[in-house]
């Protein structure tokens, strides 16, 4: 008898039929199983209610041969209608199930391999434990016999070695202590995470990168840093609780558990344990190469072919148990037709390790084999150079990378602290890359490292007994025997183009636009005036680094030295060479405390004699080493319509030339007394940080101001908190910080030269002007 037949009118519940293998097995069973009905339990997500999501999954292309012209449904709401049950629900709250259930194929589960614990418990042991109540509860008053399959993985043997046999894993690990533990972690580590000395931590960590900007940002990113140390603790707590007691990981650890629960409900009805070795993408069936996602071995895959994989800690000789995901569908539609006996589970590995294996020395020569003949293509540098791997042992695959993680932390803390320019700025992206890298090498090579070294031969010969019982053509739909795989044709010809192909068409998107930002490198979107009715628009500069090449010491000096003699200059500068240490590590610090210090120099000096020395002397200089780009950027703003504000700490008689540019300028005011000269103090705080952002909420609020169409333009990460106001930040020639934040949000980032007339080292004249009185 064909399975088709002896499951015909059956009607079958699935969890997870939006995963991976949960679709597989739905197309399969559409296709195959004529005569079944599925139920399928789906949780909403946002708006999409569970119907809303099930229709989604049947217009995939995998479905779309089932439904329309010259089939039985005329689209994919009659396939529904006549196949499917829709019952919206979660596992965290298991809703009521139907009475005239035949069989459940319990697919969902989490599935990564590094969740946080209590994530772990929640879907893999206390989410079977209330499905199998509410199956439970659906028989009851009934004489019902429902078939429970559950589907767990071969990695439940845990960090054992040899003969694995279809069988209740040995352990003696309680699952309900275990759960309850494992969920009491999450409030656990919360509370630790909020403990003075923990917050104190994140607190300095934060502060070191972003006092400059403000005490608000420092305080988003101690938050930040906060919660990513709590998911951290929680993957890591998993981890090791998991590897305390025998299993490589969480996932495997919960998983074993939650067979546990499954032997205990075993003597209420007839199940099976089915336990897939590493599912990959098909062999045959929806068709040669199909996958949902992103499984073990595709990442891997996919950074060796970009050259970025040097080596693995795998023993070359050591199998990998791979499995095409139609082997395993097959093989669960070939247990649902089981009926085995209560109290006694039926256990099933499906792997290929048995009977055809595959070792880590196979599995690199097929790759390299296909990417040396389809390499990715990296444009003007060709083709990826492909690592040649050696397999020198996990301990030097471990030493190699702790190298580069120090190397990394080394050149990082260099290139923050050298002079901005373009060259600093490719250094950074450069070390940037790298750092991803090495961040995907630690985390897949801490995750994978377990699996490499396992030594297990999963015993199938339940599966390969159930493959041997199929009938006719059987053999063929529901194939489930691993020895007829040739490893060399799936690999080459099926697995690695498929999961190739979706990075090859984002190759030739990110060539297109790298070449659209290639040809518009340095230019600006174009600008439009404010729609009627909308609200004004503002275009907000910061001045030092910015429009002109300068700081707050360089334009003081230019103030100050015109009214000195020639001893009288050297003094001046040499005071601020010796005390240039210091200011720099009080600039980094506090910029307003930075920029009080210098403008205590301006004591004794008369207001209106700066304004003088400025207009008579200063202007020109200012005017030289405006960028040309700058100027034209602010002209067409004036062009559009858009209000411009010159934002700035420094003082305001340095910013009298470019009043012609601006409509409103802010700027730092020093306070005079009654004579008219400098106290050496400020008649307010000065707008640094987060002040210029206030000013600039401040000012929408008053007025009609579009902050989401309005710009801002900056160099500095002290400046972040107002290229974060606007709808338009722009990144001027910025510091290795901000230029990092601009990649992370797709800001705009120009360069705006000074012009090669002016000189760093040129002075404004040294003529005696009256002098300044101190």
């Amino acid at each position: 008898m064909s399975l088709a037949d002896k499951l015909q009118d059956k009607k079958v519940l699935v969890t997870g039929i939006t995963g991976f293998v949960g679709e597989a097995l739905l197309h399969r069973m559409i296709g195959d199983l004529p005569g079944t009905t599925v139920v399928a339990i789906i949780r909403p997500k946002g708006s999409l209610t569970g119907a809303m999501r099930m229709a989604q999954l049947l217009k995939k292309d995998i479905f779309k041969p089932f439904y329309g012209e010259g089939t039985p449904y005329a689209d994919a709401e009659a396939l529904t209608a006549a196949r499917i049950e829709v019952v919206e629900g979660d596992l965290s709250d298991v809703p009521a199930l139907p009475n005239d259930l035949d069989i459940v194929v319990h697919c969902a589960g989490d599935v990564s391999f590094d969740p946080p614990i209590h994530e772990a418990f929640t879907t893999n042991v206390l989410g079977t434990k209330s499905l199998l109540e509410r199956i439970d509860e659906s028989r009851q008053g009934t004489d019902r016999s429902i078939h429970y399959v559950h589907i767990s993985t071969a990695y439940t043997a845990g960090r054992r070695r040899g003969a694995i046999p279809e069988a209740s894993v040995d352990h003696t690990a309680d699952w309900r202590v275990e759960a309850e533990a494992g969920m009491a972690m999450k409030s656990r580590i919360e509370e630790q995470s909020r403990s003075a000395p923990m917050l104190a931590k994140f607190r300095k960590a934060a502060e070191k990168v972003h006092r400059r900007a403000g005490h608000l940002t420092a305080a988003a990113d101690t938050e930040r840093r906060r919660t990513e140390w709590v998911a951290k603790r929680l993957v890591d707590t998993g981890t090791e609780r998991a590897r305390s007691l025998g299993w490589t990981d969480c996932y495997t650890f919960t998983k074993a558990l939650g067979e546990r629960v499954v032997e205990e409900f075993a003597a209420k009805f007839p199940t099976s344990i089915v336990r897939p070795a590493i599912i990959e993408s098909a062999l045959v069936s929806p068709h040669p190469g199909w996958i949902e996602g992103f499984k073990m071995a595709e990442p891997l895959i996919l950074a060796y072919g970009r050259g970025e994989l040097p080596e693995f800690p795998a023993s070359p000789d050591a199998t990998i148990d791979i499995i095409p995901v139609d082997h395993v569908v097959g093989a669960i539609c070939a247990v649902m037709a089981t009926e085995p006996e209560l109290s006694k589970p039926e256990y099933y590995h499906i792997g290929s390790g048995a009977r055809n294996p595959l070792t880590f020395h196979q599995v690199y020569a097929e790759i390299h084999a296909y990417f040396s003949k389809h390499p990715f293509d990296l444009g003007e540098r060709g083709a990826v150079r492909l690592p040649v791997w050696k397999f020198p042992g996990g301990d030097s695959v471990e030493t190699m990378l702790r190298y580069g993680e120090r190397a990394h932390k080394l050149a990082d803390a260099v290139i923050t602290r050298v002079p901005r320019g373009e060259r600093t700025r490719k250094y950074a992206r450069e070390l940037d890359v790298q750092k991803r890298r090495i961040d995907f090498l630690r985390r897949y090579l801490d995750l994978y490292a377990e699996y490499a070294h396992a030594e297990l031969n999963f015993i199938d010969d339940n599966v390969l007994a159930l493959h041997n019982a199929l009938e006719g053509d059987d053999q063929v739909k529901f194939a489930c025997d691993t020895s007829v795989v040739d490893w060399q044709y799936y690999l080459q010809d099926v697995h690695c183009p498929s999961v190739t192909e979706s990075m090859r068409r984002l190759d030739v998107v990110r060539k297109k636009r790298n070449k659209g930002l290639a040809e518009t490198a340095g230019k600006l979107k174009q600008l439009t005036g404010p729609v009627d009715g909308d609200g004004e628009i503002i275009a907000a500069f910061d001045m030092d680094g910015t429009l002109l090449s300068s700081n707050v010491i360089e334009t003081y000096l230019w103030m100050r030295l015109p009214e000195l003699d020639g001893p009288q200059r050297a003094g001046e500068i040499g005071q601020m060479l010796r005390r240039l240490p210091k200011l720099i590590s009080a600039e980094r610090k506090d910029r307003g405390a930075f920029l009080r210090t210098i403008y205590r120099r301006y004591a004794g000096a008369d207001l209106e004699e700066l304004n003088r020395i400025v207009d008579e002397i200063l202007a020109e200089h200012v005017l030289e080493r405006l960028s040309g780009a700058a100027v034209r950027r602010i002209r067409e703003h004036r062009a559009a319509g858009h209000k411009t504000i010159l934002i700035t700490g420094a003082v305001r008689p340095l910013t009298r030339p470019l009043e012609p540019l601006f409509d409103e300028i802010v700027a730092a005011e020093l306070s005079v007394d009654d004579r008219g000269r400098c106290t050496g103090y400020l008649s307010g705080p000065p707008l640094v940080g987060e002040s210029r952002a206030a000013w600039i909420k401040h000012r929408a609020r008053q007025g009609n101001i579009d902050l989401s169409k309005s710009f801002a333009y900056a160099d500095s990460h002290s400046d972040l908190p107002m290229l974060t106001t606007v709808g338009n930040p722009v990144a001027v020639s910025p510091d290795v910080s901000l230029y990092r934040a601009a990649r992370a949000g797709r800001w705009q980032i120009v360069d705006w030269k000074t012009p090669t007339t002016s000189s760093r080292l040129e002075l404004p004249g040294v003529q005696r002007s009256g002098g300044l009185a101190r």
